[in-house]
């Protein structure tokens, strides 16, 4: 795996972790896709450090568990701003 990945990889772990960003406030801010993130955060942390890889995924199943609150907060601002 190239050196530029596994860093951006390690990058992303961390700010997940530190901030509890979302996949999209990631995609942002290292200026990839939600899916090259997603990935990265999954498939490729697994292998490069399985500890780092759990934290992340306890973040990622806490995001599951709110994200249909999440939702019904966003429409309800949406038609607020209506």
């Amino acid at each position: 795996m190239n050196k530029y990945i596994i860093n951006r990889v390690l990058d992303e772990a961390n700010y997940i972790i530190n901030n509890e960003s979302t996949v999209r406030n990631i995609a942002e801010i290292y200026n990839v896709s939600k899916s090259t993130v997603h990935k990265d955060l999954q498939d490729r942390l697994r292998i490069i450090n399985t500890a780092l890889h759990e934290e992340v995924d306890k973040i990622f199943k806490q995001h599951i568990e709110v994200r249909h609150i999440r939702g019904g907060q966003s429409t309800k601002e949406k038609y607020l701003k209506l």
